[in-house]
């Protein structure tokens, strides 16, 4: 009998297929043509970059550059990612991920994988501006799968009110404004044509449910809205996550939609374009948040030679420079040092302020409850329990990509002396928790973490032979067959699941609640009381495991997987933490804020 070809042969020949794109991300920058530069100036006559919108929407454009939606694309654990899920399914998975990422990429039909850093302006700024207002049909839940509406800046927008104020400030001689090309003034949209369906949850849905074609459901977000108590309250996802406070449904600021030459139009209702959730950036800040200044100054090539760590372009380095020190052909003029300084300035305190409200969204997402002591004896150890809830009414938490968020309890008990005699949810040397996912655990190195309260989702996918199996990334892992997406052949409604691969989730409904209890035994009681307990709320944006398992296809922006976790474990939020104290069976508990 002729023996098929095992998967080590397929996975070898998509590598080698595959390569050449991981080697572009690493390839020196090469100067464009006459003819690139033209095709670049007609391809932001079709899809304008946020920088243009800018001009006269500084602070929608500061608040959306330091977004989720700015860095959907720009992420390197996305690109990698969506990479592995191509190379895994021989390319079958198509632009199934990138299309949300990148609408404006897609709409160009750009590559599905390269690196950002070779693409167009407007497609590495991910959900850009006009990917939400050159929209104008009501698509409903596709993941994604829509068309811009194409057109230089002169071209109709669409928003949530229509036209009424920009024929106006047309009108008006205080803003000097210019609706024609080829006439002098400043540039402006001709008309705001009203599309109300942006101001509906339902918008929201076209990315934020996640169905493949197979029946596999990855992201679940409205579908969770639709059947929660906010949606039967008529709160919509603008309403607490465009609103005054994230997470929150409170109003909405009020101010101009833009300021014309220094002239601000009138007042109105203003949403919040920050969109704040739980992903942070790991990359450059030359580079991330997106800065008009920045990329006057330098490409994205040059911005990662610049060692902002070393502290160039700072009085403390420049004034004590060693000899013979090599800058960058890009960096050697000290003005351009200290240009890049102040970009990095603007830009990190963008980012802390994004991280400040990115903790406000998960502390409104999560609450943790007082310590309760169920047990206090020498002879039968410690017993004590703490409840974690959901404090949102509009969906689960985590949410959305929920089989790699990762949100757990950090629980240790230590005796008089500070000896730790009971710990839970510590991280392994890689920076994961010590789950079946850990590779400290799965080589025996470390012991499983038998009482980890984690509310990671995992994915289970079906072998061709013998069962499921709990995956990293939902792609079926077979000893003969090359995966292969297909829509499914058989009705998911009727079987209650897709035949492929599913989800088990783990998050918490929507004000629901849980309980995490722990069990100290008496042998690791050391007998010197009072023993004191800390118990930690931390959120993470993706294991670490994940990044493991994503590195086959490199990173983008040279950075190596060590690089990118280890951001990705600096960015760790410890949301809520409790305190409590055991004497001889009483309890004396306070409350970290």
């Amino acid at each position: 009998m002729r023996r098929e070809p095992g998967i080590e042969v397929y996975l070898t020949l998509a590598l080698l297929a595959i390569l050449p794109l991981a080697a572009a991300i690493a390839q020196e920058e090469p100067p464009l043509t006459a003819e690139q530069e033209h095709e670049q100036l007609f391809l932001e006559s079709r899809f304008p970059s946020a920088t243009t919108c800018a001009t006269c929407h500084p602070q929608h454009y500061r608040q959306w550059s330091v977004s989720p939606h700015a860095y959907a694309q720009m992420s390197p654990v996305f690109n990698a990612m969506h990479g592995t899920v191509l190379k895994l399914t021989n390319g079958t998975n198509g632009d199934f991920c990138i299309r949300c990422h990148t609408p404006v990429g897609m709409n160009l039909q750009e590559p599905e994988f390269m690196s950002n850093m070779d693409r167009h302006p407007t497609s590495r700024e991910g959900v850009t501006c006009v990917v939400c207002h050159r929209v104008n049909r009501a698509y409903g839940k596709l993941s994604g799968r829509l068309a811009i509406v194409e057109g230089d800046l002169f071209e109709p927008i669409y928003g949530p009110t229509g036209n009424n104020e920009v024929e106006r400030v047309i009108e008006s001689s205080d803003y000097r404004v210019n609706a024609e090309r080829g006439r002098a003034g400043r540039a402006i949209h001709g008309r705001a044509e009203q599309f109300f369906t942006l101001t509906q949850s339902g918008f929201c849905g076209t990315c934020h449910d996640v169905n493949l074609i197979n029946g596999f459901r990855l992201e679940e977000a409205f579908s969770e809205f639709k059947t929660s108590p906010a949606a039967r309250q008529k709160i919509s996802c603008q309403d607490c996550h465009m609103g005054k406070e994230p997470g929150v449904a409170s109003g909405y600021n009020e101010g101009p939609a833009a300021v014309v030459g220094g002239n601000p139009t009138r007042k109105r209702k203003v949403t919040d374009h920050m969109f704040i959730g739980p992903d942070y950036s790991v990359i450059h800040p030359g580079i991330f948040p997106h800065n008009t200044a920045a990329s006057e100054l330098a490409s994205i090539r040059q911005w990662l030679d610049f060692d902002w760590q070393a502290g160039w372009g700072t009085d403390e380095f420049e004034a004590d420079l060693p000899e013979g020190y090599v800058f960058p052909e890009h960096w050697q003029a000290p003005d351009d040092r200290y240009d890049a300084r102040d970009i990095l300035a603007d830009n990190q305190e963008l980012l802390a302020e994004a991280d400040r409200q990115r903790k406000k969204i998960l502390q409104a997402g999560y609450r943790l409850g007082e310590i309760v002591v169920d047990r206090a004896d020498g002879k039968k150890g410690l017993a004590f329990r703490v409840e974690v809830s959901n404090g949102t009414n509009g969906h689960g938490v985590p949410t959305g990509f929920d089989a790699e968020r990762l949100v757990f309890l950090q629980t240790t008990v230590t005796d008089a002396d500070g000896q730790v005699v009971f710990r839970s949810g510590d991280l392994d040397p890689n920076g994961d928790v010590r789950d079946s996912h850990s590779l400290y655990v799965h080589n025996g190195e470390l012991p499983l973490d038998r009482q980890l309260f984690s509310l990671q989702s995992r994915f289970l996918t079906r072998m061709v032979r013998g069962g499921e199996r709990e995956q990293v990334v939902a792609i079926n892992y077979s000893p003969d067959p090359l995966p292969f997406l297909r829509p499914s052949t058989s009705s998911t409604i009727l079987t209650g699941r897709p035949s492929g691969a599913r989800k088990h989730k783990q998050n918490i409904e929507p004000l629901g609640r849980r309980w995490a209890r722990y069990r100290v035994t008496p042998s690791r009681l050391t007998g010197r009381p009072p023993y004191r307990i800390q118990v930690r709320l931390v959120a993470g944006m993706v294991p670490v495991n994940l990044i493991n398992f994503i590195k086959i296809v490199g990173f983008d922006y040279n950075m190596s997987a060590k690089q990118v976790a280890e951001r990705v474990v600096a960015g760790h939020l410890v949301l809520w933490e409790r305190h409590s104290e055991v004497l001889a069976g009483r309890q004396e508990g306070e409350t970290a804020p």
